[in-house]
């Protein structure tokens, strides 16, 4: 209670950690800029809740050649952290989920997550239902951040693209160029049950299912804040089906290891990367 209190006392530093939070691994001169405050004064506030164990400091990542000087540091939310911000029940679900497992197995979870997921696809479905790729991972974007996981969403990076399209490297993952890049990204910047689905994959895996039936494209989980990322990154594919939006009943989901391939041709365990990401729960 001792971080939660201190955040909600100083409305400033609060909306620091916020911030963070939203955006992922952000700079020093990104949130300042961001809440219009002076180098020393978003030092000084970063300094205190690095002090209460509320974020910590990360290298940034570096894609492609680096200039000389020393690598950016980032500051990222820490578990103390995301639990000031609204983490509560996370010890009762996960009790629940354990008898279950025990109870009746592990497809019993799974068959869960899927229930779970099937009154989220039915409310999101009117609103990625038009538009190109595009526009309906934006409008997926914003109906996760209206339930809470503060998503954002753009071009995927071109493969040996440069920085984030605002150069402040907020999101945590490889900035998106723009140009080639093959198809779109969707970032949950916050999980209100990442240590439920840190335990049970099988609730990440129907989300990431989810997303590709809502879509109609394959979908690809890339980082995930269940595994200790800041982040957790979908890589959504365009292909010729891109323009169509999925539809309840189309061809079910392949998901393997945090892939999901609506069209499912041609892949192999070693085309795909292993994830679990923001649970929707």
């Amino acid at each position: 209670m001792k971080n939660v209190q201190s955040v909600s006392a100083a409305p400033t530093r609060g909306q620091v950690a916020r911030l963070i939070l939203e955006l992922g691994p952000s700079t020093a001169a990104t949130l300042g800029s961001r809440l219009g405050l002076t180098p020393a004064a978003i030092r000084r506030h970063l300094d205190n809740l690095i002090a209460e164990g509320l974020i910590e400091t990360r290298t940034a990542r570096t894609y492609g050649n680096r200039g000389r000087g020393r690598p950016a540091k980032v500051f990222v939310i820490t578990d103390a952290g995301r639990s000031a911000f609204e983490h509560a029940y996370d010890d009762l679900a996960t009790n629940a989920l354990r008898f279950l497992a025990e109870a009746a197995g592990p497809d019993a979870i799974a068959e869960f997550a899927r229930r779970q997921l099937a009154d989220l696809e039915r409310r999101y479905a009117p609103a990625v239902a038009t538009g190109d790729l595009a526009a309906r991972v934006q409008a997926l974007a914003e109906a996760l951040s209206a339930d809470g996981y503060a998503a954002s969403a753009g071009p995927a990076p071109a493969i040996g693209g440069a920085g984030g399209r605002d150069g402040g490297g907020g999101s945590g993952a490889p900035g998106a160029t723009g140009q080639g890049a093959a198809g779109e990204q969707l970032c949950q910047h916050h999980c209100p049950v990442a240590h439920v689905a840190a335990e049970f994959p099988q609730l990440c895996e129907a989300e990431t299912e989810a997303f590709g039936r809502l879509l109609g494209t394959p979908v690809q989980r890339l980082a995930t804040i269940a595994h200790g990322d800041g982040i957790c990154t979908t890589h959504v594919t365009c292909t010729t089906r891109a323009g169509k939006a999925g539809k309840a009943g189309e061809s079910a989901a392949v998901v393997r290891e945090g892939f999901s391939d609506t069209a499912g041709a041609g892949r192999t365990a070693t085309d795909i990367t292993s994830g679990s990401g923001g649970l929707l729960i």
